[in-house]
């Protein structure tokens, strides 16, 4: 398990992995991985066919764990709390199976304030844990393609949802919509 150099409080862990002729076997995760978590309270499941784009999307109280079990996701996060240590950085990464068809097995942690979305650069499962029960108060957004957060989606021409397609550009977030440093821990 790793803290991000890129941003304050995101954790990647790439488990062990047991295997043998019959398969193998994955701990993708545990709470005592994240220090700065909380007890996972809902489990999520999300399927999606290659060319989606699914974010950017933020919480002011909830924080989320990904693992893709199938498939491969460009994941891109984007630090909206004004004020932090990496206040503005976006952080694109790859996860899921590889080019040489083996699997990364990585889990992200996502504390609240950072935006975050995915991908599909191929046909893909995303099982997602998060700490807060689903409050429509809390589902908030910004510009999957605004040009101060520059993300690198690995996709063109995406499919998004109408929502996706809609969100405010980071300059244009609402004053009480906007995290800040610190978060809650």
């Amino acid at each position: 398990m790793r803290e991000s150099d890129v941003i304050a409080g995101v954790w990647l862990h790439t488990p062990d992995i047991h295997g043998d002729d019959r398969g193998y076997f994955v701990e993708t995760y545990r709470r005592e991985y994240f220090p700065q978590g909380r007890e996972m309270i809902q489990a999520n499941r999300g399927d999606r066919v290659a060319g989606c784009l699914v974010g950017l999307h933020y919480h002011l109280h909830q924080a989320d764990f990904w693992y893709v079990p199938f498939g491969t996701a460009r994941v891109v996060l984007h630090d909206l709390r004004s004020g932090g240590p990496t206040d503005g950085a976006t952080l694109c990464l790859t996860i899921g199976r590889r080019d040489d068809g083996t699997h990364d097995h990585t889990g992200i942690f996502i504390p609240p304030g950072v935006a975050h979305g995915f991908a599909s650069l191929t046909d893909m499962t995303i099982t997602y844990l998060v700490d807060s029960y689903y409050n429509p108060a809390d589902e908030l957004g910004v510009a999957w393609d605004d040009p101060e957060i520059a993300a690198d989606w690995g996709v063109e021409n995406p499919v998004l949802s109408n929502r996706d397609q809609t969100n405010p550009t980071r300059a244009d977030l609402p004053p009480h919509l906007r995290p800040s440093w610190p978060m809650r821990t």
